[in-house]
């Protein structure tokens, strides 16, 4: 039986429900509200027949008017790069050198190597471009290899030790311990007078027997004081910036197996103006020099290991 009522304060019918006494009017919706419902059926039919909106198995229904998102985003990438041809075409033309003396062509590069760094570079030396165990820190000035925009520019483009690149940085420091080249105890020796030369250790006997092993053995490629041979990328000893770390059990590791670390050669990877791009950004980070540092007289060296 039907409970619908009038109410005989409002004079309106009730629906018929009850919860607690408490009953509800059955008062019609507000026109404009409901003509908002119309309408919004109506511009949901039309956008379904307009737009992308079925999904199907492998697509969606493609719409009367042809648009996609992806297809918004292509237009948009190449209004964008229609827009910078001309700064690009530039880059392009310019040498590494003509753009780190060119302000705006330096500061367009910077921006644009910061986005490519984000993309390329931060897996291994990090959103700050500080570094890790292995990987250089990029904003100080202690390079392998030089950090003048030109070095910086041939390491990118040749990689650090890329396998298939005759033009890559190579170099190979003796694994001392492993090879027999030095026995536990003299690979001790040589550990404590590299933390001597970096400040890190306080001279001993240990270093004292080290400082003749040290002389025979890294010299050559490392400095009579430590001061390293970029023409080698022998890193420098004495300054307490390691790649690698400076505990005992770090350079043990080092000298007894030696380090080997690779970098890409972005030269095949990417386009020479986002390379350019890339090299003015690093140089850019604080620790880029002006020009080459002077060449040690014992430049020729023939191995050198990774701090």
């Amino acid at each position: 039986m039907s409970k619908q009522r009038i109410d005989d304060a409002t004079g309106v019918e009730t629906v018929g429900h009850e919860w607690d006494g408490i009953e509800e009017l059955n008062n019609p919706l507000p026109r404009w509200w409901l003509w908002s419902f119309y309408a919004c059926i109506i511009f949901s039919i039309g956008y379904c027949v307009a737009y992308p909106a079925w999904p199907l198995i492998d697509k969606a229904t493609a719409g009367t008017l042809g648009w996609t998102s992806r297809g918004q985003l292509d237009g948009e990438m190449k209004a964008e790069t229609a827009r910078r041809a001309g700064l690009m075409a530039e880059l392009g033309s310019a040498s590494i050198e003509q753009i780190a003396a060119d302000p705006k062509l330096r500061r367009a590069a910077i921006d644009g190597g910061r986005a490519a760094f984000k993309v390329n570079c931060i897996q291994c030396h990090g959103n700050g471009a500080a570094g890790s165990a292995g990987y250089p820190n990029l904003n100080d000035d202690d390079w392998l290899w030089g950090g003048d925009v030109s070095a910086v520019h041939q390491s990118l483009v040749n990689g650090i030790r890329q396998p298939g690149d005759d033009a890559t940085r190579m170099s190979q420091m003796p694994s001392f311990g492993r090879d027999g080249i030095l026995n536990a105890a003299q690979v001790q020796d040589v550990v404590s007078h590299v933390r001597v030369l970096a400040g890190e250790e306080k001279p001993g006997a240990s270093a004292q027997r080290g400082a003749q092993l040290y002389t025979d053995n890294c010299t050559v490629c490392h400095g009579a004081a430590g001061e390293g041979n970029r023409m080698v990328g022998a890193p420098r000893l004495n300054d307490a910036i390691w790649l690698y770390g400076g505990s005992r059990a770090a350079l043990t590791q080092s000298i007894t197996n030696a380090r080997y670390g690779v970098m890409p050669s972005w030269g095949n990877r990417l386009d020479p103006v986002t390379v350019k791009m890339l090299a003015t950004y690093v140089h850019s980070l604080g620790g880029g020099e002006e020009a080459p540092a002077a060449v040690p007289d014992e430049a020729a060296a023939p191995a050198a290991a990774t701090n």
